[in-house]
């Protein structure tokens, strides 16, 4: 299979969950870098770019939700899509990962079908969407932010600034898990006091005008969008 245009860099401290993720991502055709620690996870995504880092979550010395956090004040790699690996389904360690910047989980143990399906989905956030300084482009959707309008197969659809600054937001990185939190202090801001039904209450109305097919909820931690 000829040479994917993505590399994937894989950071695991156990050896046969590295060799079996490295053997089905090489046979899709991917470039793929591994490495066994947060440390030199950290030299080699310099060195490399990645368009993705699989992380595990549980390792030796620096961990991964650090490795994380570090990755993410680099040059270069801010935008770089972080998927956790993990075997631990508590929310706490979901939400700590994604305050430190994770875009999605992927739960260990995975099927070598499924691994790949999520990976193709994580990657396409990085192809599928076009932007310019006023618009995003997401399949039949486009998002004019200078009108705050949103143009569904060629139907106008008219937001409150909130709700748009909301879709806006989350359209802006597909696949990509925002917190509560992070929603709140992006469209709120820290002067405002607004509780989680607020969200909600936004959420449902987005679904309401643009179709539920959209915004995914993730149980006990925040929304992302899909298309």
């Amino acid at each position: 299979m000829a040479n994917h245009p993505h590399k994937i860099l894989i950071v695991d401290d156990e050896e046969d969950i590295l060799e079996f993720l490295s053997y089905n991502l090489n046979k899709e055709g991917y470039q793929v870098f591994t490495a066994a620690d947060g440390n030199t996870a950290i030299t080699l995504a310099k060195k490399e770019l990645p368009h993705l880092i699989l992380l595990d979550v549980m390792m030796p010395g620096i961990d991964g939700i650090e490795t994380c956090r570090e990755l993410r004040s680099l040059p270069g790699l801010q935008d770089v899509i972080i998927a956790f690996l993990t075997a631990r389904s508590e929310d706490y360690s979901h939400i700590a990962g994604f305050d430190a910047g994770a875009d999605d989980y992927i739960n260990k143990p995975i099927k070598p079908r499924v691994l790949i399906s999520r990976i193709q989905a994580l990657l396409r956030r990085t192809t599928a969407v076009k932007k310019d300084s006023d618009f995003l482009q997401l399949g039949n959707l486009r998002i004019n932010r200078e009108r705050y309008l949103v143009i569904k197969d060629d139907i106008e659809i008219t937001l409150p600034r909130k709700e748009f600054e909301l879709i806006y937001l989350l359209a802006s990185k597909p696949g990509k898990v925002f917190t509560r939190e992070e929603i709140l202090i992006k469209i709120w801001g820290y002067d405002v006091v607004v509780g989680d039904r607020t969200i909600d209450v936004h959420i449902r109305k987005l679904r309401e005008k643009i179709g539920e097919d959209y915004i995914r909820t993730v149980k006990g931690v925040g929304y992302k969008f899909e298309f």
